[in-house]
C-alpha cells in the first residue's frame, strides 16, 4: 500500500511540475506576470511533494535515501527545487530560477526512468553517521556547483547579447546584472570547495576506520580530490586576475561537466566506493 501511494505521489509531483514548467515557460515568452505567480505556487507544491515523497521514502527503508547512485539523484534533484525556491526569493529574477527548476525536472525524470539500485547490498555495520554525512554533504557541494553553472552559462549569453546590441526592457528584467552574476559564479565556488572537502576528509577517514584496506589510488578518491584542487586553482586564478570574465565563466562551465561525470560514471570504475 505505501509503495502504491509513494507511486502517485511521484506521478503526480512530475505532472505538477511539467505544468509549472509550461506556464514559466509561457510567461517568459509572453510575459504575463500572473502566470509565474502560478507557476511560482505550483513550484512550491512540487517542493512540498518531493518533501514529502522523501519522508516516506525515509519511513519506508528508515534511513536517509543517500546510499545509492538512484537515491542521490532524488535527493539532488530536491536540492535544485529548494534552491529555485530561495533564488526566487534572493534574486528576484525569472531567468536563473527557471534554469535551475528545469535542470530539476531533468534529474526527476532520470530518477524515474534509471533502472532502481538495491541499496541492501551495502552492509548494515558498515553504515555510520560519518558515511552519511560525507554523501549528503558532498550532494550538496554539487547542488552548489550547479548554481555556479548556471549563473555562468546566463553571464555568457547576457555578454554575448550586450556586444551584439540585441536587448529589449524584457531582457533587463529576466537576466540579473552581469556583476551580480559574477559575485554568485564566485559566492558558490567559495562555498562549495570548503563542503566538498569536508566530505571527502570526512569519507577518507571513515574507509580508514572502517574498511581493511583503503586502495588511496581508486578513481573515485583520485577524482573528488582532484575537483577540490580543480575549484581551488580556479579560485587562486579569479583571485590573482588571471581569469577574464568570459574565461572564468567557460572555465567554471568546464569544471561542473567534470563534476556531473564524477557524479554520474566515476563511482562505477570505484573497487570499493559503496555509493553506486
Amino acid at each position: 500500500m505505501t509503495d502504491l501511494v509513494m507511486v502517485r505521489l511521484y506521478e503526480l509531483m512530475i505532472v505538477i511540475y511539467a505544468i509549472s514548467l509550461v506556464f514559466y515557460f509561457v510567461d517568459y515568452f509572453v510575459k504575463r506576470p500572473h502566470l509565474r505567480r502560478i507557476a511560482f505556487w505550483l513550484v512550491s507544491i512540487v517542493w512540498a511533494l518531493q518533501s514529502l515523497y522523501l519522508l516516506l521514502y525515509i519511513i519506508e527503508m528508515q534511513r536517509f535515501p543517500i546510499l545509492s547512485l538512484y537515491e542521490g539523484i532524488l535527493f539532488y534533484s530536491w536540492l535544485l527545487v529548494s534552491l529555485s525556491i530561495i533564488l526566487h526569493c534572493i534574486v528576484r529574477v525569472d531567468l536563473p530560477v527557471l534554469v535551475i527548476y528545469s535542470l530539476g525536472f531533468v534529474f526527476v525524470t532520470i530518477h524515474t526512468f534509471m533502472p532502481k539500485r538495491v541499496t541492501s547490498m551495502v552492509h548494515d555495520n558498515l553504515i555510520s553517521e560519518m558515511l552519511f554525512i560525507h554523501i549528503f554533504s558532498a550532494i550538496v557541494a554539487y547542488a552548489i556547483f550547479t548554481l555556479s553553472f548556471v549563473f555562468s552559462v546566463l553571464y555568457l549569453l547576457m555578454y554575448k547579447m550586450l556586444k551584439e546590441k540585441r536587448t529589449t526592457p524584457i531582457f533587463w528584467q529576466r537576466f540579473p546584472p552581469l556583476e551580480q552574476m559574477m559575485n554568485w559564479m564566485s559566492v558558490s565556488l567559495y562555498i562549495g570547495v570548503p563542503i566538498l572537502l569536508i566530505s571527502l576528509l570526512l569519507g577518507l577517514e571513515w574507509a580508514i576506520l572502517r574498511i581493511a584496506s583503503v586502495p588511496l589510488f581508486d578513481p573515485k578518491i583520485i577524482a573528488s580530490f582532484l575537483i577540490v584542487l580543480m575549484y581551488s586553482v580556479i579560485i587562486y586564478a579569479n583571485r590573482k586576475g588571471k581569469l577574464s570574465s568570459t574565461k572564468y565563466a567557460w572555465v567554471l562551465i568546464g569544471a561542473y561537466i567534470i563534476v556531473v561525470i564524477n557524479f554520474f560514471l566515476v563511482s562505477s570504475l570505484s573497487t570499493f566506493h559503496l555509493w553506486y
